[in-house]
């Protein structure tokens, strides 16, 4: 008997488009589910100023709870790091590159370019690497972060590359910022596909779009983020890389301006990613990340 699941997701443009590219990966897979998107109001849409990524993933959790959806497709950056009560991740498909991009009406950026941003993490590695520049805060989609450049609002505006690629705007790139210096958030461009713990079935359909490497890499990160009580108000970068059956993984926590940043690698087993997780936290932990975690307390 086929059977129709509920997918909840947001109705911006880059979370239907990430949910088409999840489903038809599933479709490609496996003959049989069928599926019914849901369209979902977080309160994170609701919303202006700054909110925590939470607020764009627990309307869709209580959905899946409360069984009215059956399985929901997430920025996994904007998951918590820690899975919700009766819920799992039960795939990561193969992750986009997770760099960060500048898109800009002049590169090189001139001096005192306004650039906008809503992320720490970004400010902090922006100033870093150009003090001059004055960042910005400012909010939306990327469509309509995209438009404050055309608009001449803002000089610049940072982005996730993977978001661009999937939207079809890869051509509005003007630089991708390198991943040694732009560490980016905990699971950026990696989507999560979420469901209940209990839901052994669908478990089951979607291992055929579980990527092992990406879990690796996205659960060292996610796990990072756990142990340091990090969330999308500090200012931390990390990535998880997997050679072989090698996970490196690098992290850094910064200060606010930038002018602090302590950096942390480890490298161990793909199948241990909490082993070589708590490696960099007692390493950030040593080098002093602790006192610049406590300003954002």
């Amino acid at each position: 008997m086929s059977v129709t699941y509920r997918v909840g997701t947001r109705s911006s443009p880059l979370a239907r488009a990430q949910t088409d590219l999840v489903l038809n990966g599933v479709r490609r897979a496996r003959n049989g589910p069928s599926f019914e998107i849901v369209p979902i109001v977080t309160a994170g849409d609701r919303q202006r100023g700054r909110t925590p990524s939470s607020d764009f993933t627990g309307t869709i959790e209580r959905a899946l709870r409360e069984k009215r959806i059956d399985l929901a497709v997430h920025s996994t950056k904007d998951l918590p790091a820690r899975d919700g009560p009766g819920l799992i991740v039960a795939a990561y498909p193969r992750r986009a590159d997770p760099a960060d991009c500048v898109v800009a009406r002049r590169w090189p950026l001139p001096p005192m370019a306004r650039v906008g941003s809503s992320s720490l993490r970004r400010r902090a590695q922006l100033l870093r690497w150009r003090p001059d520049l004055t960042v910005t805060e400012i909010r939306g989609n990327v469509g309509t972060r995209l438009g404050r450049v055309r608009s001449n609002e803002v000089d610049a505006v940072i982005l996730a590359i993977a978001g661009l690629v999937r939207l079809r705007e890869k051509d509005r790139v003007s630089a991708k910022l390198p991943l040694a210096r732009f560490l980016p958030s905990p699971g950026q461009g990696a989507l999560a596909v979420q469901i209940r713990r209990s839901d052994r079935r669908l478990r089951e359909i979607l291992r055929s779009i579980d990527d092992a490497a990406t879990r690796s890499g996205v659960e060292a990160e996610r796990a990072v983020a756990d142990r340091l009580g990090a969330n999308c108000n500090v200012p931390l970068g990390v990535l998880g890389r997997v050679r072989g059956r090698r996970l490196t993984l690098r992290a850094e926590v910064l200060s606010e301006d930038g002018r602090i940043a302590v950096v942390a690698e480890a490298t161990g087993s793909a199948q241990s990613p909490p082993a070589v997780a708590r490696k960099v936290v007692v390493k950030l932990l040593r080098g002093g990340a602790g006192a610049l975690l406590a300003r954002y307390r």
